[in-house]
């Protein structure tokens, strides 16, 4: 006989445990196996005052924007609204069915604020990666390092050049106030090296801190980095930063990442694989004078397209200080520094006019000069590593962080930030991470779900 269902929803009272209702193999069940937060709220205590009406539990926060990054929900408003009717979400986050969900404009205060004071979501992260190390998911010997762009929540056509002057109104963003203290902070029109800082191409009137980066054959865009150190065992994230969308910032997050996971996690590896984009000398002695061998092929643009000699055709002597030309004649140095980085070897002009292959040298010039910079030594140790077997073995692994990029913007839908200004993109980068390291977790640490009670 055919069955009818009954359509009567008016019962009042039902009874029922929300812990019946989440299946036992569902992800929030092992998320809330091995996430502990029970910490948040002292980390936190002492921005909060003492008096006052309660506010909303931080530790509530943080759970729901866990969800948000594991379950690729990119709208703390949809977030919202998800767990308005999702009865696992409800349960993770420790709410009956009668709880109030927060409001969502409650996030941008708490982000803004004390989260951000107390760096809240960085040490969410690193609570995290100590819990991979715990279960065994870190080998620790072997790093890559690798940036992807993600585009910033703006409208490209809404800038000005970047040489040109910007009145900003007197009402400006958080986002524009954020890039107006930065500059106040740098201060100076030149780098650390001495360099004269450079003008940017375009700025951004929405974020202005976000850089405009011009692609080959592909429309330029306004992007940030999101930054990734991982363990090549298990690709687990033992690094995130966000920052600017140029190589300058990608080598410094490259130093600054393998510094915080030494400090934190006592963690310092063998090698370390990279892509052409952190060959420059001053990361690699950076990774060397750490003991660790950079598998990162050299960014080197000395070679000459004019059929004459190149620098590697000339063989320096450490020893002496000096460069010997093909000739067999000597190049020396004074030992001056140009430019803070930079140190010249030059020949004599009598060596240069006497020899026959002065044409194919220094036809244009009265002699030969060869730069070298201060921390070549450093490249030339790099060079010696190129053809061996752990190298390319390096380049293989390598290719786990591509990966963490891939599963960040098609799994977890994070091609585009929803958050504007720096602060804003190193805060969705980590708890992206985070999320992605919770997935792994998950997947190697956790048992299989407990099988039901029979009847």
């Amino acid at each position: 006989m055919m069955g009818r269902l009954e359509t009567g929803q008016d019962q009042f009272f039902y009874s029922y445990r929300l812990d019946e209702l989440v299946p036992a193999d569902h992800l929030v069940r092992k998320l809330n196996e091995i996430l502990d937060l029970s910490w948040v709220r002292s980390e936190l205590a002492p921005y909060y005052s003492h008096t006052g009406r309660p506010s909303i539990d931080p530790e509530l926060m943080v759970r729901m924007l866990i969800v948000g990054y594991v379950f690729a929900i990119r709208s703390e408003r949809q977030l919202c609204s998800e767990l308005q009717v999702n009865m696992a979400y409800r349960w993770f986050c420790g709410l009956s069915i009668e709880s109030t969900i927060p409001d969502h404009s409650a996030f941008s205060r708490a982000r803004h604020e004390r989260f951000r004071e107390a760096d809240v979501l960085r040490r969410v992260f690193e609570r995290v990666v100590e819990s991979c190390i715990a279960a065994g998911l870190v080998g620790g010997h072997s790093f890559s390092v690798d940036a992807s762009l993600i585009r910033a929540d703006v409208n490209p056509a809404k800038r000005v050049p970047g040489d040109q002057p910007i009145v900003w109104p007197a009402q400006a963003s958080r986002a524009v106030r954020d890039y107006l203290s930065a500059l106040d902070q740098e201060g100076t029109e030149t780098l650390s090296d001495g360099r004269k800082r450079r003008s940017r191409m375009a700025i951004s009137l929405t974020d202005p801190q976000a850089d405009w980066v011009a692609y080959r054959k592909v429309r330029s865009i306004f992007a940030y980095h999101a930054n990734y150190l991982i363990d090549n065992e298990l690709g687990i994230i033992v690094g995130a930063e966000g920052n600017r969308a140029n190589r300058i910032e990608e080598n410094r997050s490259c130093v600054a990442m393998v510094a915080r996971v030494k400090e934190r996690f006592d963690l310092t590896p063998q090698r370390l694989a990279a892509d052409t984009a952190y060959g420059n000398a001053r990361t690699l002695k950076s990774l060397v004078e750490q003991g660790i061998e950079p598998h990162i092929p050299i960014w080197d643009k000395s070679t000459r397209q004019d059929a004459t000699f190149s620098r590697a055709d000339f063989r320096y002597d450490a020893t002496r200080d000096s460069y010997s030309c093909p000739g067999g004649k000597t190049l020396k140095t004074t030992g001056r520094v140009h430019d803070r980085r930079t140190r010249y070897y030059r020949a004599l002009k009598a060596d240069c006019d006497a020899c026959p292959l002065k044409p194919r040298c220094c036809a244009k010039t009265p002699s030969r000069r060869i730069p070298r910079d201060i921390d070549e030594d450093a490249r030339d140790q790099v060079r010696a590593l190129a053809h061996s077997e752990a190298f390319e073995q390096s380049r293989r692994e390598r290719k786990k962080v591509e990966m963490a990029f891939a599963h960040l913007k098609r799994i977890l839908k994070l091609d585009r930030l929803r958050l504007r200004g720096l602060a804003g993109a190193r805060d969705e980068i980590l708890l992206a991470a985070t999320a992605q390291n919770l997935r792994k977790l998950t997947k190697y640490a956790c048992g299989p779900p407990p099988s039901p009670n029979p009847a």
